[in-house]
């Protein structure tokens, strides 16, 4: 399976929640690949506790590869390379969980047919080797996103893959709009993707959304404050819920809310079961949530496929 994880606005938890995501796959016995298409800022191997990568990954990485620098990008196993303590020990019945980084220095950079064949040619090959490939996407209408549409149209080989689309935001006024102008704007996702030869219902049926740093007010985090902070918390959710529903982003085409939650928001790293149990630095309901969302990534009904 193929999965773009894209955002309108930096800051939405999206590199991060992606690669937890990856590593929840990776538990459940899934073989993953991490490429980090973030070009404007290529943080992913901050999130798997990599730091060396970045280093490495100055002149080898996804940007190198995609400009023909180098004839293959570098690809990290995340098992073996992490210095996260938690990490160290592969636990049993997982899957491979492996990185590909973009370049330290890359930056964004238009994208042209002989990038779009790379593109294509270098996921073919890894979905021969991977179970699922997650794809960082740059935050807004990037080039990224471009280059992704136009790999997946029609006649190039990947629109025979399953791939869906996570787009990412915020529980605010701006990130709920915002997210709507990238799915279904004049210029969004759907737009974009008809005018390179996607079939318009079927991209939109592949199109889910995952509400991030979500504060729920009936969480004891929340719900000692007096009353009257209570009710204008319980309302400002409120007015979200029926913002959302109006642009699109209702309970029906959300896969995922992911709590507010202090490890991701000051740390930005993954949560593990440590976290969790032994440690107690992390609330058990991200983990679940995070868990959920890998679970209905591969549900086909939960995406209307029966």
């Amino acid at each position: 399976m193929l999965v773009f994880a894209a955002s309108d606005k930096g800051g939405t938890g999206r590199s991060v929640t992606s690669a937890n995501l990856a590593y929840q796959c990776a538990l459940e016995g899934s073989d993953v690949c991490f490429l980090d298409f973030d070009f404007g800022s290529p943080t992913a191997a901050t999130v798997f506790d990599l730091p060396d990568v970045h280093r490495e990954a100055e002149t080898a990485g996804l940007h190198a590869y995609l400009q023909g620098v180098v004839g293959e990008p570098l690809r990290v196993d995340v098992w073996a390379r992490t210095e996260h303590s938690d990490l160290r020990a592969r636990p049993n019945g997982s899957g491979r969980l492996v990185l590909l980084p973009g370049d330290r220095y890359g930056g964004e950079f238009v994208t042209d047919q002989e990038h779009v064949h790379r593109c294509v040619d270098l996921i073919l090959r890894l979905r021969r080797e991977f179970d699922m490939l997650i794809v960082d996407l740059s935050a807004g209408r990037s080039y990224a996103v471009d280059l992704v549409l136009q790999a997946t149209s029609p006649g190039l080989g990947l629109d025979r893959l399953p791939h869906r689309w996570l787009v990412f935001h915020r529980w605010t006024r701006q990130h709920v709009a915002a997210a709507a102008e990238l799915a279904f704007g004049p210029r969004g996702i759907l737009s974009t993707g008809e005018d390179m030869g996607h079939d318009r219902d079927a991209l939109r049926g592949a199109i889910r959304f995952v509400r991030a740093a979500v504060p729920d007010p009936d969480s004891p985090l929340w719900s000692q404050v007096g009353p009257a902070r209570y009710a204008w918390m319980t309302q400002c959710d409120s007015t979200l819920e029926k913002l959302a529903s109006d642009r699109g982003l209702g309970r029906t085409v959300m896969v995922a809310k992911i709590p507010l939650e202090p490890v991701l928001q000051w740390q930005e790293r993954l949560i593990t079961d440590q976290d969790v149990h032994d440690r107690q630095i992390a609330d058990p309901q991200t983990w679940r949530a995070l868990g959920d969302l890998a679970q209905r990534l591969t549900d086909d009904g939960f995406w209307g496929e029966r």
